[in-house]
């Protein structure tokens, strides 16, 4: 039980780490905090200080910080609402900004534990590769794939892969020229019928210092990232089906299964990859502009900020109400999903 324990326990901690953003950066600018909670549903456990009630709520989905003015009027100076544009843009993105954050000093562990921090350039090739015959070369800096910038060592397999017919257009810096590579395979094997994929080249890596270390865990993070909205595209357009998408109990799985397999190995890295991929993953996709979601707020209130007139209260706050009720369908939905992969095994 205690992969399945951990991964309750983390994703609990990444949710608490995203309200204290917010709980953290409203008590700077002096707003009145009713309420901040942990988890959803009803409360099984409550204590008040001074004037804020801390909570613990039954189901680990989610949290909230109820602060005075948020999502109604209220005289109070120290009301969410009182506050100017700028303060409350702040508050609301700063629990996305210490989740995305989380996910960079995540990262910047697993790099640590490396022998080397990798880069983009091609160190050497295994006899026979495919990518060699095809135009590649030691020394190359891999700049571009389909079009699309190369900004870690994390996108290599990632944009390497994502083709649907395994070849694909490569840009690479040489000599410090840019050249075009069309038709770029890897080498391929058949086992048992299957046919698999050889990564069958190796890439520069540099000394471990504190330049390396957080300029790497950077890009990294910023490569997680771009993920989420290349995968939110390829949803929408259709390539990955519902299917596909996983919700808290799925997540949950995810995280047990690797926590397994990492203490079989004594290795613990892919554990910590995928820990930094979700917390980055909650991160950004609060930042999205949907209504009910820190980053449709964010839209409104710079709505503010471009016409020095907030959209009235009532309209914002049935909009983000109607909205979050399909998300919370949604989520149940998906969850009701995850169950049956679990049954079914």
């Amino acid at each position: 039980m205690w992969p399945i324990i951990l991964a309750i326990l983390f994703f609990g901690f990444i949710i608490t780490i995203h309200e204290l953003g917010h709980f953290t950066v409203a008590r700077v600018f002096k707003v009145k905090i009713n309420e901040f909670a942990i988890g959803m549903g009803p409360a099984i456990f409550k204590r008040k200080r001074k004037e804020t009630q801390y909570s613990l709520r039954a189901f680990p989905i989610g949290g909230f910080v109820s602060m005075e003015g948020e999502d109604e009027e209220s005289v109070d100076e120290r009301a969410f609402c009182k506050k100017a544009p700028w303060k409350r843009f702040l508050i609301v993105c700063a629990g996305a900004v210490i989740n995305i954050l989380l996910g960079t000093v995540l990262l910047s562990i697993v790099i640590c534990q490396q022998n080397l921090v990798g880069t983009t350039t091609i160190h050497s090739f295994k006899e026979g590769s495919q990518l060699e015959i095809d135009g590649l070369k030691p020394g190359d800096e891999i700049y571009k794939i389909n079009d699309r910038l190369v900004l870690s060592d994390m996108d290599l397999p990632y944009l390497m892969h994502m083709d649907d017919d395994g070849a694909f257009d490569i840009t690479v810096k040489r000599d410090g020229n840019k050249v075009a590579l069309t038709n770029v395979h890897f080498t391929t094997l058949e086992k048992d019928g299957v046919k698999q994929t050889v990564n069958d080249m190796t890439i520069v890596g540099v000394e471990k210092n504190i330049l390396t270390v957080t300029s790497n865990a950077f890009k990294q993070t910023v490569s997680v990232a771009r993920l989420v909205w290349i995968s939110l595209g390829d949803l929408i357009s259709g390539k990955y089906g519902f299917n596909d998408i996983s919700g808290p109990v799925g997540t949950v799985g995810v995280i047990a299964d690797v926590a397994e397999e990492s203490s079989k190995m004594t290795d613990y890295s892919a554990l910590l990859n995928i820990m930094a991929f979700i917390t980055i993953n909650i991160g950004v996709f609060n930042l999205l502009p949907i209504p009910a979601l820190d980053g449709g707020r964010l839209v409104f209130i710079v709505f503010e900020m471009i016409f020095r007139k907030p959209v009235p209260a009532k309209y914002e706050n049935w909009l983000h109400g109607a909205v979050l009720v399909l998300l919370l369908l949604f989520m149940v939905v998906i969850t009701f999903s995850d169950v049956l992969k679990l049954i079914r095994g």
